[in-house]
């Protein structure tokens, strides 16, 4: 498409109507931004956590119902010391600096992984914003951290598999339903669209069970640099796809 200003894209979506209720987000690239800039990896972190709230005010303009963005994986406990010591202190540092300016917009934050296994100071800041901004209904701010689709599905498997065992379900209870009611995202409607940014063209371990019949959109803008522009750019082009689930097209 042309070049578009923020506020003509925002003009384009409002005209189309037809805004997903749930888009979810791979935030990728931050380490290769950081090295075009002979900075460590770090530095691309730092730089990326502006790009968490543009992207979180652009969702909250346009009208998007929740917003997941995929914060730190399981497998990057793999990651050398400092730099895991680093996304745990800016993971802290994120929650200190955004958690009254996401409660006075009404944004509610929660946290899905193996929460565990964060540091206490990261943890409790997890806690302390879940808790203020628990109240609020404008936008379902998701956060996975420490988080693996993979685990998450064992997880929903084995809680299903104890069910049964205990004679709270019988084996033909166990459906599509159920076992979705044993995931973190409970409740929560699927992603209609997931954006990767950085132009890498997988989905690396993250909600494979709600992905099953979301649009997906690449964008070759490393996450620093992907702003409120991009991500309605996402937007524009989410509403020109045919959304069929299957079924034959009209």
């Amino acid at each position: 498409m042309p070049d578009l200003t923020s506020d003509e894209l925002l003009g384009r979506i409002r005209l189309h109507g037809r805004i997903p209720r749930h888009v979810a987000v791979i935030m990728d690239g931050n380490g290769r931004w950081a090295r075009e800039r002979v900075m460590p990896r770090t530095f691309g972190h730092r730089a990326g956590m502006q790009s968490v709230r543009d992207v979180v005010e652009g969702a909250i303009e346009v009208g998007v119902g929740a917003l997941s963005l995929f914060a730190f994986s399981k497998e990057n406990w793999q990651r050398p010391k400092p730099e895991v010591s680093a996304l745990m202190s800016l993971l802290e540092e994120y929650i200190q600096r955004e958690a009254d300016a996401l409660h006075d917009n009404g944004v509610r934050v929660r946290v899905f992984g193996e929460t565990d296994r964060l540091t206490r100071a990261a943890a409790d800041a997890v806690r302390r914003v879940t808790v203020q901004t628990a109240a609020n209904s404008r936008l379902d701010l998701n956060l996975f951290i420490s988080y693996g689709a993979r685990a998450e599905l064992v997880r929903a498997a084995r809680a299903l598999a104890e069910d049964v065992a205990a004679g709270r379900l019988s084996p033909a209870d166990v459906t599509e339903d159920a076992f979705a009611g044993r995931l973190y995202t409970a409740g929560m409607p699927d992603p209609d669209l997931l954006i990767r940014t950085s132009g890498e063209l997988r989905i690396s371990n993250f909600m494979l069970w709600q992905l099953a019949y979301t649009e997906l959109y690449v964008s070759p803008v490393k996450w620093p640099d992907f702003r409120r522009g991009q991500f309605y750019e996402a937007i524009v082009a989410f509403q020109a796809r045919d959304r069929r689930f299957g079924k034959v097209g009209v």
